[in-house]
């Protein structure tokens, strides 16, 4: 079964958004080590950019994968 295109925006969507409280706690411990100091709202501002990055490619790659997976599934299915 082919996934639609707004269910794959819904899966990338949900994906990121559970992943970023994650990302923000990272940028926390990990932006000291590397000597970068950033205010709450820098931290946040970086988090939203990454967060919006992520879930295009999410999506690009879940419909080109979905695409892939459809397409050999008709293949091995006798389809041209």
């Amino acid at each position: 079964m082919k996934q639609s295109r707004l269910g794959s925006f819904y899966e990338a969507l949900i994906n990121v958004l559970i992943r970023f409280p994650i990302g923000l706690v990272s940028q926390f411990a990990v932006f000291p080590l590397v000597g970068i100091e950033a205010t709450l709202t820098t931290n946040f501002q970086v988090a939203g950019y990454f967060t919006v990055i992520s879930v295009i490619s999410s999506y690009v790659i879940r419909r080109w994968f979905n695409g892939r997976i459809h397409g050999a599934a008709h293949r091995m299915a006798g389809g041209e």
